[in-house]
């Protein structure tokens, strides 16, 4: 019998942040660097600290988490892959009814012309429209 797939809420409970010691360059970062894994819920934590209207590239959300733990770089890798489940949990919190100034404000740090907004299964628009009313370029 197949496995049921993770909800979004649970992909959120993921292992804590650690960095690690490459052995080999990796995505741009070189050998003997200290790499931030980070996670989903301190992705999470760390959008909700960014006030209306602030918006937050990738590149740099990934420099200030690296910076917290004292590692020289986040992976944009798995960054990108819990900045997607954040994105997707807290669409789903919306779309349960919960109130818009309780979900985490993603469209800070989603840009519109971002890959990961090709990547999302609910229609980018929603985060287009918040950025519009935060007036965040569009």
């Amino acid at each position: 019998m197949p496995r049921q797939a993770k909800t979004w809420a649970q992909k959120m409970c993921a292992k804590p942040p650690h960095t690690v010691v490459l052995d080999k360059a990796f995505a741009g970062v070189p050998q003997g660097a200290r790499l931030l894994i980070s996670s989903p819920q301190e992705i999470d934590e760390f959008l909700r600290t960014l006030p209306p209207g602030r918006s937050l590239p990738v590149q740099q959300l990934r420099r200030e988490l690296a910076a917290r733990h004292g590692a020289d770089a986040a992976c944009p890798v798995s960054t990108s892959i819990f900045l997607k489940i954040v994105a997707e949990h807290a669409f789903e919190r919306f779309q349960v009814g919960e109130a818009i100034a309780s979900v985490t404000p993603v469209w800070r740090a989603i840009e519109p012309d971002s890959p990961l907004m090709r990547k999302l299964s609910f229609d980018p628009q929603w985060i287009t429209e918040r950025r519009q009313l935060e007036g965040l370029p569009a």
